[in-house]
C-alpha cells in the first residue's frame, strides 16, 4: 500500500505538468500569438529607430522607456509560456536553437551590469530584431544557410589571404618603386589588390602596369581570373549548397510528429504505471484474503493467482 501512494504521488504532479504544457502550448501555437509577438519585435525596432533623433528621444523620453519596458515584459511572457508549453519534456525547449537565442537576450536585459550599460541594452534590443527569422520561414533558411556556410567560407578565406599574400609579395618587388602609393608596403599592396578584387580601377592599374613591364599584364590578368572568378565562384557555390541543405533541414522538420505525439506518450506511460499500481492494489488484497481464508479456500485463491499472472 506505501507503493501504491508513493506511485500515486508520482503520477499526480506529472499530470499537472501535461495540463500545464497542454494549455501553454495552445497559446503558443496560436496564430494570433505568432503575429502578435512578431508585432511587438517590429515595434521594437522602431523604438531604436525613434531614439536616434536626439530632438524626438528628449521630448518623448517618458514614453519610450515606457514602451521599451512593456516589450520587454512581453518578450519575457512569451519566453514563459514557451517554458511552459515543454513543461511535459523540459529537454526539448533546450535543444531549438532559436529558443535559447530568445531565452539568452532576454535574460541578459535583466543581468545589473547590461542594464547600466547603454551601449550594450541597446545592442541587445537590437538582437531582438533578429528574432523576426523564427516567424519568418525563408529567412529563416537563409540564417540557416549562413550558419551552414561558415566553415567552406572560413576555408574561402585562408585561400583567398593566401592568394592575397603572394600577390601581394610579387606587385611589392615589381612596382614598388615605381608605384610606392599603391605597392610601397606589403600592407599597401595587400590594399591595393583587395579594392581590386571588385574589379573597380582595373584598367587604370593595368595602364600603370604597362608603362613598369609588359609582363604585368600577366600579372593582373592572372590575379583577376583567380581572385574575381574562380574564388568568388567557390565562394557562391559553398553558399548555395548550404543554402539546399538549409531547406532539405527545414523540410525535415516540418515532417517530424507534432508536439503532441509525445504527449500521447506521456498518457501511455501514465497508463502503465497506473496497470502497475492497481496490480499492486489486487496481489496485497489476495495476500489479506489468503490470511483471512481457511485453507482449502487459501489454495483456490493461489490458484487463481497464478493462472492470472501466466495470462
Amino acid at each position: 500500500m506505501p507503493e501504491q501512494h508513493d506511485q500515486t504521488s508520482d503520477i499526480e504532479p506529472r499530470s499537472v505538468r501535461l495540463e500545464l504544457a497542454r494549455r501553454c502550448r495552445g497559446v503558443t501555437e496560436a496564430r494570433w500569438f505568432a503575429l502578435g509577438v512578431f508585432a511587438v519585435i517590429l515595434l521594437n525596432a522602431a523604438l531604436l529607430g525613434l531614439e536616434t533623433y536626439s530632438g524626438l528621444a528628449a521630448e518623448w523620453h517618458a514614453w519610450l522607456r515606457l514602451a521599451e519596458h512593456t516589450c520587454l515584459a512581453v518578450f519575457t511572457a512569451e519566453i514563459l509560456l514557451r517554458l511552459g508549453a515543454h513543461a511535459d519534456r523540459p529537454p526539448g525547449f533546450f535543444k531549438d536553437p532559436w529558443n535559447l537565442f530568445d531565452l539568452a537576450v532576454v535574460l541578459c536585459a535583466f543581468l545589473p551590469v547590461v542594464r547600466e550599460n547603454t551601449t550594450v541594452l541597446r545592442l541587445l534590443r537590437l538582437a531582438r530584431v533578429l528574432r523576426t527569422a523564427r516567424f519568418l520561414p525563408q529567412l529563416r533558411i537563409v540564417l540557416a544557410a549562413v550558419a551552414r556556410s561558415l566553415p567552406g567560407t572560413l576555408s574561402f578565406l585562408l585561400v583567398g589571404a593566401l592568394l592575397l599574400y603572394v600577390y601581394a609579395m610579387v606587385g611589392w618587388v615589381f612596382f614598388a618603386r615605381h608605384d610606392p602609393a599603391h605597392y610601397g608596403s606589403l600592407g599597401r599592396a595587400v590594399l591595393t589588390l583587395f579594392l581590386l578584387m571588385t574589379l573597380d580601377g582595373i584598367g587604370d592599374a593595368v595602364h600603370a602596369g604597362l608603362e613598369v613591364s609588359r609582363w604585368s599584364l600577366v600579372y593582373y590578368a592572372s590575379y583577376v581570373l583567380l581572385a574575381s572568378f574562380v574564388l568568388v565562384n567557390v565562394l557562391i557555390g559553398v553558399v548555395i549548397t548550404s543554402l539546399d541543405e538549409a531547406r532539405e533541414s527545414e523540410k525535415a522538420d516540418e515532417t517530424t510528429p507534432p508536439p503532441h505525439t509525445a504527449v500521447s506518450r506521456e498518457d501511455q506511460d501514465r497508463l502503465r504505471e497506473r496497470i502497475t499500481a492497481a496490480r499492486l492494489a489486487l496481489d496485497a488484497l489476495e495476500r489479506d484474503l489468503a490470511h483471512a481464508t481457511p485453507p482449502h479456500t487459501r489454495q483456490a485463491v493461489s490458484a487463481a493467482s497464478t493462472s492470472r499472472g501466466s495470462g
